[in-house]
């Protein structure tokens, strides 16, 4: 932490230094797009487990989230897409990982609620199916099921830029759920590709403002890989 900015971390370890066994992890990103691979690098260093993490997929062949996956530190998942992940396929199958799979717009619902002070909402979204199960339902112009919010201890998240107050700018698509998941967390952590000082961004260019962020650090050595590469001749 910067003594003169206590937002400002060194990195992702520093960040991340009082989560603890047994807590709620948000984790941005779509896939590979947009995740906090710093913050996933220093999870697999650290002795957590039991985690319940909220993210709409949980790595992808070796890559994002799966990294913690595999080491056995997840123990219950919220998430909307598991394919493409064979690690999770064996850890649902023999019970060893706890997923509930929540449609995506759903998903994104919940924590946007949380973020909100919403504490849950009705949707006709998996109603009659097995997503709706031991859930209330309403009559409105159709049967609708109760959801809840979706809070969380931490949420990690990547920005393409943010300044020292914690101000963000994201690029394009890498944006998708991070904003909500920040607002919905006690504690959100940022890394950036690029960390400048405050002013630098213009006002009318801020995805995020920073009074949601509470730490951020200046992130290095990104892959930023892409799932499956289509070349065309």
């Amino acid at each position: 932490m910067n003594t003169k900015n206590p937002k400002v971390y060194t990195d992702a370890l520093s960040a991340l230094h009082d989560l603890k066994s047994g807590m709620t992890l948000m984790s941005g990103g779509f896939g590979l797009c947009g995740i906090a691979e710093n913050c996933i690098d220093a999870l697999t260093m650290m002795d957590v487990k039991d985690l319940t993490v909220i993210s709409n997929n949980i790595g992808n062949s070796g890559r994002g989230l799966v990294k913690i996956l595999i080491q056995d530190k997840i123990k219950k998942a919220y998430c909307s897409y598991v394919g493409g992940n064979p690690d999770l396929e064996v850890r649902m199958l023999s019970k060893q990982v706890e997923v509930e799979l929540v449609p995506q717009g759903t998903f994104s619902e919940r924590i946007r609620a949380a973020g909100m002070g919403i504490r849950a909402f009705y949707t006709p979204t998996g109603h009659g199916t097995l997503i709706a199960e031991g859930k209330e339902v309403k009559m409105f112009d159709r049967p609708c099921i109760l959801e809840t919010a979706l809070h969380a201890d931490f949420a990690i998240i990547k920005a393409q830029r943010g300044d020292t107050f914690g101000n963000l700018w994201f690029k394009e698509t890498a944006r998708n759920f991070s904003p909500l998941m920040a607002m919905a967390a006690k504690t959100t952590i940022v890394e950036v590709e690029e960390l400048v000082e405050v002013g630098e961004i213009d006002p009318h260019d801020i995805h995020l403002p920073g009074i949601f962020v509470q730490r951020i650090f200046q992130g290095k050595n990104y892959k930023n890989e892409i799932e499956f590469l289509v070349t065309e001749n």
